[in-house]
C-alpha cells in the first residue's frame, strides 16, 4: 500500500508546472547533445570524403587542367562542411544559452543560399528560380540587419 501512495505522490509532483518544465529542459538538453555528436560525425565524415576526393583527383587521375572534378564541386564540398560547422555552432550556442540565436541561424541560411548560388548551373535554372534566390538573399539580408540592429540596441541599453 505504501508503494502506491509513494507512486501517487511522485505522479502528483511530476504534474506540477515546475517539475514538468524541468523534465522538458532535461529532454531538450539531451536531444541537443545527441544532435551535436551526430553533427560532429557528419563533419568528420565530410572532411574525410573531401580529402579522398581531392586525393583521387590529384594522384589517381590524369589531370585535365588540374582537377577532374570541377572546382565548383570542390567548393560545394567546402561550403557543405562550413554549413555543418555553422549548424554545430548553432547547437552549441543553444546548449550554452538555452535559446536559439536568431543571428546565427540567419548567417547559416545566408551561407546555404550562397552555396546554392556558387554551385548553380545556369543552364539548368529558370529565371523564376533566380528571382526566388534573389528574394531569399534580400529577405535574409534584411532580417540579418534588423536582428543585428536590435542586438546592438539591446547591448547598448536603449
Amino acid at each position: 500500500m505504501g508503494f502506491f501512495r509513494d507512486l501517487s505522490r511522485q505522479a502528483k509532483r511530476m504534474t506540477s508546472d515546475e517539475e514538468f518544465l524541468g523534465f522538458i529542459k532535461v529532454i531538450e538538453s539531451l536531444v541537443s547533445k545527441i544532435l551535436s555528436l551526430a553533427m560532429v560525425a557528419v563533419i568528420l565524415i565530410s572532411v574525410v570524403d573531401l580529402i579522398i576526393s581531392l586525393g583521387q583527383d590529384l594522384f589517381l587521375h590524369q589531370p585535365v587542367g588540374f582537377f577532374t572534378t570541377t572546382i565548383i564541386k570542390i567548393f560545394g564540398f567546402f561550403l557543405n562542411i562550413l554549413i555543418a560547422l555553422e549548424l554545430l555552432e548553432n547547437i552549441t550556442a543553444y546548449l550554452k544559452n538555452h535559446a536559439v540565436q536568431v543571428e546565427l541561424v540567419i548567417i547559416t541560411s545566408l551561407i546555404a543560399v550562397a552555396r546554392k548560388i556558387i554551385i548553380l548551373d545556369l543552364k539548368e535554372v529558370t529565371g523564376l528560380q533566380l528571382i526566388g534566390l534573389a528574394i531569399a538573399i534580400l529577405a535574409l539580408s534584411i532580417s540579418f540587419l534588423i536582428v543585428r540592429f536590435m542586438n546592438k540596441r539591446t547591448h547598448n541599453g536603449h
